[in-house]
Formats: C-alpha cells, structure tokens, sequence
C-alpha cells in the first residue's frame, strides 16, 4: 500500500488589512443617508414638486396665471366638465409661492411621519385616498350647498384648487391614532381646532377640502380595528386642558377677526370692533382660562355664562336683527350680523366641552392652595404611622418644616406645594401593596386642589405601584452598604484604611452624637462649618432632599463628629433613622455632610467608615449613602427627560458638585437602587422643573442663581 500524501503544513491566516476609519464627517453624512433611507415616499414626492414647480414656473408665478391651470386643477368646474384626470395631476402643484412655506412643512411631516409608523406603500396608499376624500367630498359637499341657494357656497364652488394637503392632512391624522394617551386626545383636538377655524374664518375651497379630509380620517382612524384604542373619559387634567386651549383659541380668533377681513359660510367679516371691547374680552378670557387651567368651579361657572352670552346673542342676531332691518330700525348689520356667528359656534364646541367635563371643575376658588383641606395631618401622627408601616430610606425627611402630609387611607404621603405643583417626597407611607391605591388617592386630592401631583425620589418602583398612565424617569441612585460583615480589609478599601490610619497619627477622634445633647462650643462650630461651606457656593443651602443643621439637630437624627486633642471639630456627618414595619430601625440614611476648609483632608472618609463600623456593632443592617440628586445610572438609557435632567445637573454641578459627590461614594462599594420621579405626561414637565428648583432652593431668587451659575463656570 502507498503512503497517504503528506498533509501540507498549515499556514498561519492572513489577516485582511485594517480599513481606516472615515472621519467624523463622513460618518455622520453615512447615518443621514440611512435614517433617510426610510422615507422613499416622502422624498420623492417633495422631489416631484420641487421639480415641476421650477420646470413650470410656479415657484415664481401664481399656477392660477397660467393659462392651463384649468387643465390640472380639481374642483366642481373641473368635474362638471368631465376633467376627471384633474384628480391625478393636482396634488403634485402648488398654486403660490408662498404656499410653499405651509406645504412643504405639512408634507414632510405628516407624509414622512405616516411613512415611518406605517411604510412606504401604506403612507402612499394614506396620501391618495386623502387627496380623493378632500377633492370629491369638497365637489360634492358645495354642489348640494350650492343648490339650495346658499351665497357663500355658491362662491366657493366655482373655486379650483390644486396642492398634496389634504393627502399630508390624512396622513398626519392616521398617524396621530398612533400616540399614546394623552397625547393622541391632544393631538386631534389640536386638528380639529384648526382646521374648524379655517373653515369658519376663511373658507376657501382649501379650507373646506381640509376639513372633510380631517372629519372623515378621524372617523375612520377610530373605527379601523389597527388603530382602535380601548374606550375611556378624558382624565381630570385632560378637561382642563381642553378647557384651557379652547379659551386661548377664541382669544386668538378674537384678534384675527379684529384685524383680517373674512368671508366664511356664516357671513362676512369688515373689522370694524372697537379695539376697546376685544381688549376687555381678551383680559376676561385670560382670567377665565387661567381659572379653568386651575379647576376652579367659579371660572367654569363664568365660562358656561359667558358661552350662553354668546350663544344667545347669536340667536338674537340671527332671528330678530333682520327683523329689525326689514323694518328700518336698523341702517346695516354692523358686527353683530357679520363676524358673531363663527365666534358662536366656537363658544358652541367651548361649552359642550364644559358641561361635558364638568366634574374636573370642582375647586373653591376659596380653598387654601397650600394644603388639601381636612385630610391633612401634623407632623407627629405623620411619624407615628411612618414607625407603624416603615418606609423608605428617605421617609425620615417627612418630618421636616417644609413638608406638608395628607393622608392616604391608613398611611400618609408628605408632599411640598411650588408653582402650582404637588411634590410627594419618596415613597407612600403605607403597605408596599396599596402604594399604587394612595398614589392615585393622592394624584385626586392634588387634583381637587388646583396642583400638578407628581413624585420625587420614590424607591419601590414597579408596575403594581405605579398608578395607571404614570410616567417614570430615573434622577438618582440611592448607595447602600450592606453592614452584617462589613470589614474595611483588602486592596479595594485601601483608600479608606489609609483616612482611618491616618486620622489616628494625627490625633483626629470620631464620635457618634446626638446634636441636639452636645454642648453650645460644640453646636457653634458646627454652625461655622455649614455657614462656611454654603457662603462659598454663592447661594442658599439647598433644601427637599438634602438637611441643614436644623435638621440634624433632630433628637432621632445621629451626627458623627470627628475632633482633635484640642476639641476643634474638622468635619460632621448626620444619619437619619430608616423604619421598618413595628417602629424597629433597620439601618441610618446619610444626610448632612461637612467639613472644616483648613482641617483634616480625608475626613468625610473618615467620618463614614467610621460611623458605618459604629452602625455595624450596633447591629443594624445597612447604611444609606442616599442619592444624589439628579445623578442618573449610567447603565440607563436616557430619554427626553434624561436630557433636560442631565442639563439641569450640568448647570448645578459646578455649585454643588452632585456628580463627584456620587463618584466619591464609590469608595465604599456600595449596591446601587435607582430612585425614580413619578409624572404623568410630559406635558406637566416644565411646571415640575421650576417646581423642583423651588423646592431644592426656595430662597434663592433667578438673579442668585444666574449669578452663582456664571461664576461658577468663569
């Protein structure tokens, strides 16, 4: 037999050369491409126009010039006439130039944002049948007006029209079915407000096209079973945004009929209001929808007033000033006749609005915004249930002077009042099962009240405690460290064996304390240390989550100081106690931390270590670190709200240094648990950040903190 043939002796693989890396600019050019990829559609119907606009000349001249316009616009004479192929060419026009800086817009975003929810062939499939609903159901609707000798749709009906709106405005509308709640209810009465006053106040042809495009895609939207969404009554806060939007529209409609003339299907318009009474109703809207934005029951009762007002001397103008002109009581109409049935009709839909939603209106324009009435509670019942059910590792902080308690059932929930907002400090007091039942019990009292409810630093997040429709946004990581075992033994703890070795050479003693019991030299250093460290900072102490030396002066508060021979204080630390179920203390929440500028270096080390073995022999099971403010998980991915709070932290970073306090509480090894702010839509969020801001700075004036700010970065 023959020898196998020898294997060849195995190469090593060749590795391919490394690509260099295209710069910076390339690659954000290759990210655009692809995220533009997406809207084939869009693009091409954008291109399209452009094209046609600029080989024909209506980028400079008015299509309705051009002696073929006849030829490609829709409208009752175009179908009278059998130009049915008007149908096809039509939407890829624009009549003006300057209609360009209203197309292009709604094209780009209703076409483009339909196309990304529902696909290329969906969004066009949207864009025609849109562009026919306006164009056949516009024909139709002013040939039957017409017919019955009505002035206005007479006029209209021999109008033409070309342009891609009413394509864009019915894939806007499906693609609005597609928000989620609140959003989606906001959304299209925004459309219809729109696209009501169009109709109302201009009433061109275009305007009648949009609001059957709009009448009809909201119907259908809501009838097809992909977009159905399960029944249910606007919440509290969504009636009185209502409310409050629709006051602000007629205010609006109010100056664009006292300086633009009109002819609109319920008569014309010659701006002829004195400048005096629009004024009046304009500041009396303006008190009404800011009482309406509040809930308040007198605001809603003179709104409903004002809405009859209106609506019957409409009626009046309608039934007997004509009368009054047959009988020569009268030389002409004036405004009454002219301009009083649109703004009617807006009252109309404001009404039924209010009557509808009457139960949200329910605040004595006399109640105390401070409080919620009769449910509140002092401070000592609100402890005596904190030690009966436990809390959190902040609960303690409800017992401080800002905070204000209602109860919720059989537990309590501390909460503070800024800029119409109702801030509920940590967790429920409460069984851990029933924190979702006293969060929506507390969200109603607020809302009853006239506030915005929302939540700051709640810990025991999940999807049975959260009420229904909450939003949640991570704005800190509460640092535990776990006693039971606690041995500052290896090279991880290097850093704070060397404070501890370090303190004792240099004679530096720690004591655990009670503040309240240790004599006045004592308490004055410690005043000094404070009034120090805040009068570098260039604003006042902040305050909500973080305690002064009133706080710590508590008698169930510990403060760890730590001495020298001489009895000079070089830095303190204050502990406030965690409850468990049964009045028992689990473990000690850091609060107060400061330090002497010309003491001991690694005393804020020292004094934690320390008071963590102290904690530790006592036979508790952990200390909190607590959380810095506004510090978000790395791990985390950020969200809008991330974004603005992560700015909000940038800005104070530099007075308070949030950041590297958080990084320095890594020597200790701690668990990380994210602390979560509780709100309800976003919405709600501007009022909530200057809310917060108050609530961390309540002394501080706009001048202090852009003052502080300034300096800070110089």
């Amino acid at each position: 037999m023959s020898e196998p043939p020898a294997k060849a002796a195995p190469t090593e693989p060749v590795e391919p050369a490394e690509r260099p890396e295209p710069p910076k600019a390339m690659r954000a050019l290759l990210r655009a491409l692809r995220w533009l990829a997406q809207f084939p559609f869009t693009i091409a119907l954008v291109a399209v126009m452009i094209v046609i606009a600029i080989l024909t000349g209506t980028h400079i001249t008015p299509l309705a010039r051009l002696p073929w316009y006849h030829d490609v616009a829709t409208g009752l004479p175009a179908f009278r006439q059998g130009h049915w192929w008007t149908l096809g060419t039509s939407p890829w026009f624009i009549a003006h130039p300057l209609r360009v800086i209203g197309a292009l817009p709604l094209v780009i975003g209703g076409v483009g944002w339909a196309e990304a929810k529902f696909g290329s062939l969906r969004a066009l499939g949207l864009f025609l049948a849109g562009h026919l609903v306006g164009a056949l159901g516009a024909a139709g609707t002013l040939a039957l007006a017409a017919g019955n000798g009505w002035p206005w749709a007479a006029q209209v009906s021999r109008a033409l029209d070309v342009g891609p709106a009413s394509g864009a405005i019915a894939c806007l509308v499906f693609a609005m079915s597609t928000l989620p709640s609140p959003w989606r209810l906001r959304a299209r009465y925004a459309v219809v407000a729109w696209a009501a006053i169009g109709l109302l106040y201009v009433g061109k042809i275009v305007n009648v096209e949009h609001a059957i495009v709009v009448g009809v895609a909201l119907l259908v939207s809501g009838l097809l079973p992909a977009f159905r969404h399960p029944a249910g009554r606007p919440t509290v806060r969504e009636w009185r945004l209502l409310g409050f939007v629709g006051l602000i529209v007629i205010g609006v409609v109010e100056v664009f009929a006292l300086l633009i003339p009109f002819n609109g299907p319920l008569g014309e318009n010659d701006p002829v209001t004195p400048t005096t009474d629009v004024v009046i109703d304009l500041v009396a809207i303006a008190i009404l929808a800011n009482g309406v934005r509040l809930g308040l029951r007198l605001a809603w009762i003179a709104t409903i007033a004002f809405a009859c007002f209106n609506l019957a001397t409409a009626v009046i103008a309608t039934v007997f000033l004509p009368q009054a002109l047959d009988l020569g009581l009268l030389d002409e109409p004036g405004i009454l006749f002219t301009s009083i049935l649109p703004s009617a009709v807006l009252w109309l839909a404001q009404l039924i609005v209010m009557l509808l939603g009457r139960g949200a209106f329910r605040v004595p324009l006399l109640h105390s915004r401070r409080t919620f009435a009769a449910r509140t509670l002092t401070r000592t019942e609100a402890l005596d249930r904190l030690r009966e059910f436990g809390g959190g590792n902040i609960s303690w902080m409800i017992g401080w002077p800002d905070n204000r308690h209602i109860a919720v059932g059989s537990g309590v929930i501390a909460y503070q009042a800024h800029a119409g907002v109702a801030i509920a400090l940590g967790d429920p007091i409460a069984p851990k099962e029933q924190f979702g039942i006293a969060l929506d019990e507390f969200a109603r009292s607020a809302e009853h009240a006239g506030f915005v409810p929302c939540v700051f630093s709640a810990s025991a997040l999940s999807d049975e405690n959260r009420p229904n429709g909450w939003r949640s946004a991570v704005i800190a990581e509460d640092t535990i460290v776990d006693l039971p075992d606690l041995a500052f033994t290896g090279k991880r703890w290097n850093s704070v064996r060397t404070s501890i070795n370090r303190a004792a050479r240099e004679g530096i003693e720690f004591r655990m304390c009670t503040l309240a019991d240790e004599p006045w030299s004592v308490l004055a250093q410690v005043r000094a240390i404070s009034e120090q460290w805040s009068g570098d900072k260039g604003l006042p102490e902040m305050r909500f989550t973080l305690g002064t030396v009133e706080e710590a002066r508590d008698p169930e508060t510990r403060v760890g100081i730590a001495v020298d021979a001489e009895g000079s204080l070089h830095g303190i630390t204050s502990w406030l106690p965690v409850y468990g179920p049964g009045g028992q203390i689990h473990g000690w929440t850091l609060d107060l931390m400061r330090r002497r500028d010309d003491g001991f270096g690694p005393v804020m080390e020292y004094l934690i270590a320390e008071s963590a073995k102290h904690f530790a022999e006592a036979g508790y099971e952990f200390v909190s670190l607590s959380g810095a403010p506004l510090v978000r998980p790395e791990q985390e991915d950020p969200g809008p709200v991330d974004f603005v709070l992560d700015r909000l932290s940038e800005t104070l970073e530099p007075l308070y240094g949030f950041r590297s306090l958080h990084f320095f509480k890594r020597k200790f090894h701690p668990r990380h648990e994210p602390l979560y702010m509780l709100y309800r839509d976003e919405g709600d969020l501007p009022r909530i950040a200057v809310a917060l801001t108050r609530a961390y700075l309540p002394d501080a004036t706009l001048r202090d903190l852009a003052s502080s700010a300034a300096s800070a970065r110089a």
